[in-house]
């Protein structure tokens, strides 16, 4: 543990001396040096006491670790922002340096001459080149701390299905994603982003699991809050991998299950029918839609307690589904090859990674590296899935550039 710290302080240290260059190179005022390493110093200490005496029972997603995090962030991109130019121009300077080596040992006087000054001086314009561009994400990172993580966003869609039972032409459903309860530090917003919800005039509302962060008690403060969630035929919920407490120790196995148990009690407290590989069948005018609930299943190494036979059981193939299933690794790897007709699949578990660009002709994370379906809509093989970027943060106490969202669906018969 103590060797992982010291790399880690190596690293961080690395980055520290080149942009300690650049504030150096446009000032030289000794409060700014001197405020510099002091506010360094202090980051590092208190990362290295923070991992020193990290309570694992609780897991990386306790208050102190979070705000922590916020804070690496949020001073060290912009730091990585300013190394780049400066990292660039020292590998000019040691070309440059080298070939004046190479003429110093030349007979010509004149190539003596200009090879009196090895080491060109760092030039001032590259520092403040860096620290320009590190403005950028130290703003939008610093925005998605205080606000970003509430700026609650709509995402409204239309989905065409050619086997829709016509009494549901126009059945609207309200998906949110990754409540992750442990993390919220806002009742009113929290509260806000409740009604929003409710004002979507949703036929049913269909949460896709990961209420918390490792513990159960973590929804305590917010039960009432979320009680409020309402839809005509009602709300629905599934279990994410944090709902499980694989991510805390626990002293043992009957503690872990009753922390479990608790969890899957609180669903129903708030009005969640909550789904663990089984369905309900909403019913109109003698026509069919069923909403079936998995546990989590997702590529290794999440876990893969979700059964969609039994989920399905006593359906007929053709019977149209709408599909609850956190993590959107299930879709490619089961759902879209399965017999059932699960025409529409509700996913989370991304977050859209909580940093990234949307805008028109621009749409990156880097967690589509590790999930190629990481948000929004996407269809294959007939069937269609929603990847929704969460309701919540975890973590990181902010979001960059991906919302929180809401998602409404409306369904519509082709």
């Amino acid at each position: 543990m103590l060797f992982r710290i010291l790399v880690i302080i190596g690293i961080l240290l690395f980055l520290d001396l080149y942009a300690f260059q650049a504030v150096r190179a446009i000032t030289k005022g000794r409060i700014w040096l001197y405020g510099y390493w002091v506010i360094t110093f202090g980051i590092l200490a208190w990362l290295a006491f923070t991992v020193a005496n990290f309570d694992r029972s609780a897991g990386p997603q306790n208050r102190i670790f979070t705000w922590l995090f916020g804070v690496m962030v949020l001073i060290y991109v912009p730091k990585m922002v300013i190394a780049l130019p400066l990292l660039f121009e020292d590998l000019f300077r040691i070309f440059r340096a080298g070939w004046k080596v190479i003429l110093s040992v030349l007979p010509s006087s004149e190539a003596n001459a200009e090879a009196t000054s090895y080491w060109p001086e760092r030039r001032k314009f590259i520092s403040q080149i860096g620290l320009l561009l590190a403005a950028l994400p130290f703003v939008s990172i610093l925005y998605g701390i205080t606000r970003g993580k509430y700026r609650y966003e709509v995402w409204k869609h239309t989905l065409y299905f050619d086997d829709l039972p016509e009494a549901f032409n126009g059945f609207r459903i309200a998906q949110i994603s990754d409540i992750h309860s442990g993390s919220f530090d806002n009742k009113t917003k929290v509260s806000q982003a409740v009604d929003l919800v409710n004002e979507q005039d949703a036929d049913v509302i269909l949460f896709t699991g990961d209420l918390v962060n490792n513990l159960a008690e973590e929804m305590e403060p917010w039960k009432e809050t979320f009680s409020r969630l309402s839809a005509r035929e009602g709300v629905f919920s599934v279990l994410g991998n944090h709902d499980y407490g694989d991510y805390s120790e626990w002293p043992d196995l009957q503690t872990k299950q009753a922390n479990f148990d608790r969890l899957c009690a609180t669903h129903g407290e708030i009005g969640m029918d909550l789904l663990r590989n089984e369905h309900r069948t909403l019913e109109r005018n003698g026509q069919k839609l069923h909403i079936v609930g998995v546990e989590n299943w997702g590529k290794p190494p999440f876990p893969q307690h979700g059964d969609l036979n039994k989920a399905t059981e006593g359906l007929a193939n053709d019977e149209f589904c709408v599909l609850m299933s956190h993590d959107p690794s299930h879709f490619d790897l089961e759902v879209k090859k399965h017999p059932q007709n699960f025409g529409l699949t509700l996913s989370g578990h991304t977050h859209g990674m909580q940093f990234g660009i949307e805008i028109p002709g621009i749409r990156w994370s880097p967690v589509k590296y590790r999930y190629p379906k990481w948000a929004g809509i996407y269809e294959e093989a007939g069937r269609i899935l929603n990847v929704n970027r969460g309701f919540g943060f975890l973590a990181f106490p902010g979001r960059v550039g991906i919302w929180p969202e809401i998602t409404v669906l409306e369904l519509k018969r082709r």
